[in-house]
């Protein structure tokens, strides 16, 4: 159901809005956790540094869908709220049709350039193998990522964080026992994981394809339905290029960092592999409202309802803070019953990696769950330089502090005291970014 999230109480229709949404995020990242799961449990601890390993190349591709999840999604929520229904059809059918020409140059990158990207973030030998395997195989199923990110940020766009919830919660629960049966039942290898992944993933996007044009052609509008428009693709590109940049240079930083923790050995690779899946989760989920929270603030910027902005950010914090609490107290005092569901008879150095990872990073989720509610309404109202800026800050300043910290006594812990450290910076950027917002003036200065 198509909802308008420019009336009612703020703070009711956003929580309403993002707790599907938060849902949501849950099965997908249980899509990249089974295979985490099921590697280390099912084939061994190699399997899981390769799966892991392999992980940071692939937020590379779902930087790009998510780029267009997000440029897409934007402009078609401002459209919504303005009522321009036949141009939001326009938005829909552009941002279709250049993430298929994207998608298809990724692939041929991918295919092409991904032996030279494991042999850069020196992949032990040990791993290669296997890692190569499942990027070989998951790139042929990007079209299903990209495809899917397009259709939940339109159902997010029309105000419907429910649709997608379902789907995600069929196919992900689904990827799961897919997953032990590839592995364990027909006794697959890395390659069951990957195959069971791109299986349940092309589900899910066909579904949601399928649905969302569905719903889209029962909106009646009375401006002119146009297939492919150069104009839209540009406020498109507007959101989606520094959206795509941003999440392709935190996965770049990423990969650096993976290079450095590579070099300290599988076992803490097994480690940091098995933590960063349970802080992705989180970091993932505070990612995910605040996009709900761009959509909040698009529809309302689109019906000239500025003061509406700060309202809603209010409550985004409430919400963000509230579920951060309850995931410090989980990974902080229960982390390594946590990590035991990645890790099958872990080595020391795996298991005390994985656990300082987790405890140095968890009281910080309070400080990064504000700058991505920050960032939400930046992005949302289209104050994109602001928005990279922060985004930048905290990615140099973790992959410089990692480097730094891991040539010091402080070892491999180092590089887990670089994510705090950006994370604290960048947020004070994005808190000044958004006190500095047109819904701080006075009206007669918004509406100027």
């Amino acid at each position: 159901m198509n909802q308008d999230l420019t009336v009612g109480k703020p703070e009711a229709v956003l929580w309403q809005f993002c707790l599907p949404l938060f849902g949501s995020i849950i099965f997908q990242q249980l899509y990249n956790i089974a295979d985490s799961l099921v590697a280390g449990k099912f084939i061994g601890e190699n399997a899981l540094a390769s799966v892991g390993n392999s992980y940071e190349v692939t937020l590379i591709f779902i930087a790009f869908a998510f780029g267009c999840n997000i440029g897409c999604s934007v402009i078609v929520s401002q459209l919504f709220g303005a009522k321009e229904y036949g141009t939001m059809k326009t938005a829909v059918s552009t941002a279709c049709i250049a993430s298929a020409v994207l998608c298809a140059a990724l692939m041929a990158g991918g295919l092409l350039g991904c032996d030279e990207l494991l042999r850069l973030i020196h992949t032990p030998q040990e791993a290669f193998a296997d890692s190569k395997l499942y990027l070989d195989i998951y790139i042929w199923g990007i079209p299903f990522v990209f495809f899917y990110n397009i259709s939940t940020g339109i159902f997010s766009a029309l105000g419907d964080s429910r649709t997608p919830f379902l789907f995600l919660a069929f196919s992900s629960t689904a990827n799961i026992g897919v997953d032990i049966l590839f592995v364990a039942g027909f006794g697959m290898g890395v390659d069951g994981v990957a195959w069971a992944t791109l299986l349940c993933q092309g589900v899910s996007c066909i579904l949601a394809v399928a649905v969302v044009f569905r719903r889209l052609s029962r909106i009646e509008s009375r401006e002119k339905f146009q297939v492919f428009s150069f104009p839209i693709l540009k406020k498109i590109a507007v959101i989606a290029v520094p959206s795509m940049l941003q999440q392709s240079f935190i996965s770049v930083g990423n990969i650096i960092i993976q290079g450095v923790i590579n070099g300290f050995g599988t076992g803490v690779m097994a480690g940091y592999s098995a933590a960063v899946k349970l802080n992705n989760l989180v970091i993932t989920s505070f990612t995910t409202l605040s996009n709900g929270i761009s959509n909040y603030t698009a529809q309302n910027l689109g019906a000239k309802k500025l003061s509406r902005i700060p309202e809603g950010f209010r409550a985004a914090l409430k919400l963000v803070w509230a579920l951060s609490l309850p995931l410090f107290l989980l990974y902080f005092f229960g982390g390594r019953w946590a990590l035991y569901l990645f890790l099958n008879e872990p080595t020391e150095a795996a298991l005390q990696s994985g656990l300082a990872f987790l405890r140095i990073l968890s009281p910080f989720y309070f400080v990064i769950s504000a700058k991505l509610a920050a960032d939400g309404v930046l992005r949302g109202s289209g104050l994109m330089k602001q928005f990279m800026t922060a985004t930048f800050i905290d990615l140099i300043l973790r992959v410089a502090l990692a480097l730094f910290l891991s040539k010091t006594q402080l070892g491999s812990t180092g590089i887990w005291c670089a994510w705090p450290g950006g994370w604290s910076v960048a947020t004070a950027v994005s808190f000044f970014f958004y006190r500095t917002g047109p819904w701080s003036k006075r009206p007669e200065e918004a509406a100027a």
